[in-house]
């Protein structure tokens, strides 16, 4: 299946996109997801997660709130108007009530608090891509059961 950029995407495969300055979120997602099937990119910057936005079919997108230069925001702003956006995951250190409600009436699947706790990444991973996978039109398969390492 092609989507309107031309990428091909798998809807059994589970791609998450990293986006951070801070180099021990990627590193701790990483160590997380290294373990499974699932692929993890990396970008420190808006403008490196946009060129692999149009790259790679991503499906999960996990999102520091701040970023340099821009928030959060700006990451789903960009995505928003995607054939197939990824499903959004904003992480924090101050993931407090505030940001929950922010985001998820902006349009965030979930928020994450860091550090990370690799039981709710992983769960919070796999529902934010059977979100995504549920909106992807296709006449492929039936979904295959996506499994982490626990």
């Amino acid at each position: 299946m092609n989507n309107q950029s031309g990428i091909k995407t798998n809807r059994n495969e589970l791609t998450v996109l990293s986006v951070s300055p801070y180099e021990q979120d990627h590193a701790s997602l990483q160590d997380i997801m290294g373990h499974s099937t699932w692929k993890l990119l990396q970008a420190d910057k808006i403008s490196t997660a946009k060129n692999l936005l149009h790259d790679h079919a991503v499906s999960v997108v996990v999102c520091e709130f701040q970023l340099m230069p821009g928030t959060w925001v700006d990451m789903l702003k960009h995505i928003e108007p995607m054939p197939n956006p990824p499903s959004v995951i904003v992480t924090s250190r101050l993931a407090d009530e505030r940001l929950w409600a922010e985001a998820l009436n902006l349009g965030a699947w979930d928020v994450l608090p860091k550090p990370f706790d690799r039981s709710e990444v992983i769960r919070s991973v796999k529902v934010a891509w059977e979100h995504w996978y549920h909106q992807v039109p296709s006449a492929a398969a039936p979904m295959s059961v996506m499994r982490a390492a626990s």
